[in-house]
């Protein structure tokens, strides 16, 4: 009875972290310059679930951490964005970007700076 309390309670505790790993999963800041050139229409395909989350143009463009790690990371908008703009992505390794925002040059780490183009 003793080795069952403890499987079930093993158990619990894996399924509850893994659950928080999926809600609150660690985040990691990148870096991109926007591509005008590089982003496409998104066209539904009539399914059930949109894994795109309805977005209307879903760019992929090289983006780099604060260490200089290079990632090409693909995110949806609702809007041809600002070519040339810096944006900061705020990236998961099991969701994809939940967030991104405009910065300007000076924001940038220095690691991407000597990687970005300056306006």
């Amino acid at each position: 009875m003793k080795k069952i309390f403890i499987g079930t309670v093993i158990v619990i505790a894996l399924f509850t972290g893994a659950f928080l790993l999926f809600i609150n999963p660690p985040r990691t800041d990148y870096y991109t310059q926007i591509d005008n050139l590089k982003y496409k229409a998104n066209n539904s395909s009539g399914g059930v679930v949109d894994f795109t989350g309805g977005m209307k143009y879903l760019y992929t463009l090289p983006s780099y951490a604060s260490d200089g790690k290079e990632k090409e990371i693909t995110f949806g908008t609702d809007r041809v964005l600002k070519d040339k703009a810096y944006l900061k992505l705020e990236y998961t390794a099991t969701r994809g970007v939940l967030d991104w925002c405009e910065v300007k040059w000076e924001e940038l780490p220095a690691s991407v700076q000597s990687v970005l183009r300056q306006p």
